[in-house]
């Protein structure tokens, strides 16, 4: 038989999707399940964009252009400027989704054998986006006791080598939810410029800000102009998930030159996800204000019932809609596989996202879930409930 490559068979599998075999069969067993594993908002898609798939009048499926619509891009720089950040539509590239900005990324500024740092936990697919482009990811390690804000700078410089290609962040965090504020933003930039690499910073959860705080761009900082690289995505905003709409946006032009090339190599990004997408710009504000009154009310029950459960230690995000949260266990995977396979309260089971998949360094997280609280309320507070009886009842503490 022929060999598989190097590169695919360490591509790690997502801590998020690897244990839906187990979900199925407890489904095929009767079992009701409570999602909390996977960051798949129930808030519905504004209309607007459904409507503009529905309504369209297009007699050819056609490709579009490698970049994007402009249309869409134009659409996409007012909603920016809103934002406070000057972006024009020849500084964006439309991306199949966030990931394919983030893989535009890698092949852009690494090659084999090059280095990325990320402050972990971090999004699982990091690992993955590193794997296919031969980087190697070094972490720098947060702490769950101080909601895992970004760890000191001197952290980071020790981990610079010469094969340090660019820092890597998410704002607000996936899997954490933790939201950098703008001393620490400035710090990262001052990095940047003193060791001379890129800023790669993953800002899809942008709109999802709680208690009063800010989301702080790193494309509004003027001197990261040619450091600074942008991954956007509609999934989250809208609840368009399976849009596969993304945007890589750089004011540096020698980075969206180089990017526009992996663009065309994939031919363009798709039309009709478009069409929805530029439709969705036009969403008023008030969709974002009781969005976020409800993620903020469901962040409040979660915290709550977790504080409940003896032993647990819980990171309280700021922004997003994720939460990492260290249980009395042994092993998080563990038990995330007896939830489905052998547990149930009256029939009902809940599926969490161990949260070891969200390290690089061996061993980190391994008593830590991910929950998404992306349930409504009373979702939510039942697997509170059934998460605090199997603690009670799980064998392996």
């Amino acid at each position: 038989m022929p060999a598989l490559s190097k590169k695919g068979i360490s591509m790690p599998e997502s801590p998020i999707r690897k244990l839906v075999p187990y979900a199925d069969e407890a489904t095929k067993k009767g079992k009701k399940i409570y999602y909390l594993n996977i960051g798949q908002p129930d808030i519905e898609t504004p209309q607007k964009a459904l409507d503009a798939v529905k309504n369209n009048d297009l007699t050819i499926l056609s490709y579009s252009p490698s970049q994007g619509f402009e249309s869409y891009r134009e659409k996409l720089a007012q909603y920016y400027a809103k934002s406070g950040l000057s972006i024009n539509k020849e500084e964006m590239i439309v991306t199949t989704g966030g990931s394919e900005a983030l893989l535009f990324a890698m092949g852009c500024i690494t090659d084999p054998g090059d280095e990325v740092i990320i402050p972990e936990p971090f999004y699982a697919n990091y690992n993955g986006f590193a794997t296919a482009s031969g980087v190697k990811v070094k972490a720098v390690q947060g702490k769950i006791e101080d909601n895992f804000a970004l760890p000191p700078i001197s952290e980071f410089e020790k981990l610079i080598t010469p094969k340090t290609k660019a820092i890597l962040v998410c704002n607000p965090g996936n899997p954490t939810g933790y939201l950098y504020t703008k001393d620490e933003i400035n710090q990262l930039a001052d990095l940047a410029i003193k060791h001379d690499l890129f800023i790669l910073a993953d800002e899809v959860y942008r709109e999802f800000a709680y208690d009063g705080a800010v989301h702080h761009s790193i494309m509004s900082v003027e001197k990261l102009k040619n450091h600074a690289i942008m991954i956007d995505s509609v999934s989250k905003r809208y609840s368009m998930c399976g849009a596969r709409i993304g945007c890589l946006a750089s004011k540096n032009k020698e980075f969206m030159n180089t990017a526009m090339k992996f663009a065309q190599a994939r031919l363009s990004p798709p039309t009709f996800a478009q069409i929805a997408a530029e439709a969705a710009t036009e969403t008023p504000d008030e969709y974002f204000n009781e969005v976020i009154d409800e993620y903020v009310l469901r962040r409040n029950t979660l915290i709550e019932g977790l504080k409940e459960i003896e032993g647990t230690k819980i990171a309280v995000p700021k922004g997003a809609f994720y939460c990492t949260v260290e249980l009395p266990i042994n092993d998080a995977e563990d038990f995330a596989k007896w939830l489905l396979s052998d547990f149930d309260l009256n029939g009902e089971t809940i599926m969490v996202a161990p949260a070891g998949g969200f390290y690089s360094t061996e061993g980190a997280g391994k008593n830590q879930i991910r929950i998404a609280y992306v349930l409504n309320i009373e979702s939510l507070k039942k697997a509170i409930e059934i998460l605090k009886k199997a603690i009670e009842v799980y064998p392996n503490k």
